[in-house]
């Protein structure tokens, strides 16, 4: 059984950050010096073997991560649990995963590049979930590393308040190491790869500088305790374990961001951010976590990581591997043990606890007990991500995850019968796997379409398909997720009646449409003296909801509608739940080509980063795919351009933006809001839907 000392020492941390600022690298690095690997891989190595938490095929050929990788290490008596997460946007359901369990994280930024878009999306899940984040300013050894620039960039876009615990000796080229400005020692990083830290005076050119931002860190924490405060006043010498504990208490609270710096690649810096994780980041303890009571309106239950208590878990992710579905578990109150039985909320089935593992990126280690606070994986276990585990007699659930909606779909066809039944098996995999990622069968078409965040996200999936089930597909057009609404009321009186001997149908709804763009749909009963019965009130708005699923002019989904029954007609014998069915098809119909429908169209925030010469050719490149410019500012030799672009227009953009700055910029996308279509497209959309 865990003690409570062993779950105080335990912190559940997520490495999140833009693409490409050395999230993987970083945790090599952390992973080499807490000895759970012993030998350095790099993301994109010469030795072709990759870093240890890209485990995927496609990650190490890519050099990108794509699903985010769990494993733990030991760093001076704290365990320490990592998830390293994707920093594509394609993938940001790995990063809502990461982040839904974990108690603290690690912003990592690159020193030259600094906040960039991926890394305002990371902060914003952060918000989300209440998550405290230290900051690492990464690559501080590379050309044009300015990590001021970066602590302005973390206080004005990011909204956050950075408080330098270290600043550099020396940038760029002549980086070598750190000054720690809390117990003021600059501390060199010797050997092959970093592991001797030799601590030593602050050289002279640094020290005023160092005392300027030791104050500076002082008065931003001794707001947090009133002890610092007296201290810093008594103007006598200041424990270093008082100044620690108002930066954690200031951490917290996310009123206070740390700040420390440092090369993963050139293995600098790495030791004091373990530290910093011991030191300032949330323990199980320090964090509030609730769970909703079912039996009790869904009030809120707060859960306490004591492992005494009746068991409280959340599965996460699902994976599929050789052995049957793994799926990772956070406990949050009791313990897991083997053989235990538990209950999914979700299914009310019991279950019974058979293996029980902690990964190490895409290995396992056998374990008896996953307690409270820590972070497992279960098999052999029938559920769905984000279902809740209990022990028998408490029934509550954790909240889940945001998810958002996908924007892109793909037609897909397997081309003989051997890969129309393994695509099936693949597809079932990956929909159990990714919440984001959908499939659906137009019977219509006889297609497969298969749905998600982006062209990355599907270009993926379909490269698995290929390689992990041996599926031939061909793929069709991308589509794009449309949707038709309307922007005037109208009124609708219609009657249903159909004689077909012996007793026919009969059924009248009248009531008015309007355009509503808050809700999907809402439908309201204002029938007065029971002239539509209160039992065919409910057939009515299934009738009127149905007709959302696909509009009667293009044949895209419906959004933004209000229903208003105002009065109807029955017969006693005739009517019938199908009639007033039937009757609100019908209505709808009416009054929907009255009411003006437009198309909306899903609009993307691209951000483009570019070096200046390419300028003026990117800003033309967005403008011809009908982008609208937000903004654009240069950084060093680097231009950032933010637009708004319909997602249509952004098909294959990545090969075009490659070609057009050979190769040197680098764009991404997330979706923004839908907005109306203009009518010269909707006139060729009207064409391609025939």
């Amino acid at each position: 059984m865990a003690s409570t000392n062993e779950i105080i020492n335990a912190r559940n941390i997520g490495i999140s950050a833009h693409i490409d600022s050395g999230k993987t690298t970083l945790t090599e690095r952390i992973l080499y010096l807490t000895k759970r690997i012993h030998r350095i891989h790099e993301v994109r190595g010469k030795d072709g073997v990759g870093a240890t938490m890209d485990s995927m095929e496609l990650e190490r050929e890519r050099g990108i991560t794509i699903a985010s990788a769990a494993t733990y290490c030991t760093w001076k008596n704290h365990e320490i649990n990592i998830i390293d997460t994707p920093g594509h946007v394609d993938f940001t359901i790995e990063v809502e995963r990461a982040l839904r369990v974990m108690d603290g994280s690690v912003l990592v930024l690159c020193a030259v590049g600094g906040v960039q878009s991926q890394s305002i999306t990371v902060d914003t899940q952060m918000k989300r979930y209440n998550v405290p984040c230290i900051a690492f300013i990464n690559k501080c050894d590379r050309s044009g590393a300015d990590p001021e620039k970066i602590m302005s960039q973390l206080r004005e876009k990011l909204g956050h308040n950075p408080v330098a615990l270290q600043i550099p000796i020396g940038l760029e080229s002549g980086h070598e190491g750190v000054v720690d400005l809390v117990s003021m020692k600059a501390l060199y990083f010797e050997s092959e790869f970093g592991q001797e830290v030799r601590e030593a005076k602050i050289p002279d050119n640094l020290l005023t500088e160092a005392q300027a931002k030791r104050e500076a860190m002082l008065d931003a924490a001794s707001v947090f305790s009133d002890e610092l405060t007296e201290a810093i006043l008594e103007d006598g010498p200041i424990n270093e374990q008082l100044v620690r504990g108002a930066i954690r208490e200031g951490l917290l609270k996310r009123a206070l961001t740390p700040v420390m710096m440092g090369s993963a690649y050139k293995n600098k810096g790495i030791q004091p951010l373990l530290d910093a994780f011991c030191y300032y980041l949330p323990s199980p303890f320090d964090v509030e976590n609730h769970a909703l009571d079912i039996e009790d309106n869904e009030a809120k239950v707060t859960l306490s990581p004591d492992t005494t208590a009746p068991l409280v878990a959340l599965a996460f992710k699902l994976e599929d591997t050789p052995y049957g579905q793994l799926t990772y578990i956070r406990v949050y109150q009791g313990r897991m043990g083997k053989s235990d039985t538990m209950i999914n909320v979700r299914t009310g089935k019991k279950i019974k606890v058979g293996r029980i593992v902690r990964m190490h990126a895409n290995k396992m280690e056998d374990v008896d007990v996953i307690p409270a606070g820590h972070i497992g994986a279960l098999f052999g276990i029938d559920c769905a991500s984000g279902d809740t585990f209990v022990a028998p007699g408490i029934n509550v659930s954790m909240v889940s995850m945001y998810i958002p909606d996908p924007v892109i779909s793909l037609s897909v066809k397997p081309k003989d019968h051997k890969s129309e039944t393994n695509m099936s098996k693949a597809l079932n995999r990956f929909v159990r796997e990714d919440p984001t990622f959908n499939t659906h069968y137009n019977e219509e078409t006889g297609e497969t379409l298969i749905s998600g965040m982006g062209e990355l996200h599907l270009e993926i999936y379909l490269e698995r398909m290929r390689r992990e089930y041996n599926v031939a597909i061909e793929t069709g057009e991308p589509l794009v997720a449309y949707r038709e609404t309307i922007t005037q009321s109208a009124a609708f009186d219609y009657i249903h009646k159909k004689q077909t001997g012996g007793a026919g149908q009969f059924g009248r709804v009248a009531g008015n449409m309007e355009p509503d763009p808050d809700v999907w749909f809402e439908f309201e009963n204002k029938v007065t003296g029971g002239n539509v019965p209160t039992h065919f009130i409910p057939a009515c708005e299934k009738g009127f909801a149905e007709c959302m699923k696909k509009g009667p002019w293009m044949k895209f989904p419906v959004t933004g509608i209000r229903i208003i029954l105002k009065d109807g007609a029955s017969h006693s014998v005739d009517s019938s739940e199908m009639a007033f069915q039937a009757a609100a098809r019908g209505g709808f119909q009416q009054a929907y080509r009255k009411a003006a429908p437009v198309l909306l169209e899903p609009v993307m925030k691209v951000v483009v980063e570019t070096p200046g010469e390419y300028f003026g050719n990117v800003m033309a490149s967005l403008n011809q795919r009908r982008g609208m410019i937000m903004g654009s500012h240069d950084e060093g030799v680097t231009s950032s351009i933010e637009a708004h672009v319909p997602l249509a227009e952004m098909f294959g953009y990545a090969t075009v933006l490659r070609s057009m700055t050979q190769g040197k910029a680098q764009f991404t996308m997330e979706f923004s809001a839908y907005k109306e279509v203009p009518k010269s497209i909707v006139a060729e959309i009207e064409k391609k839907q025939g």
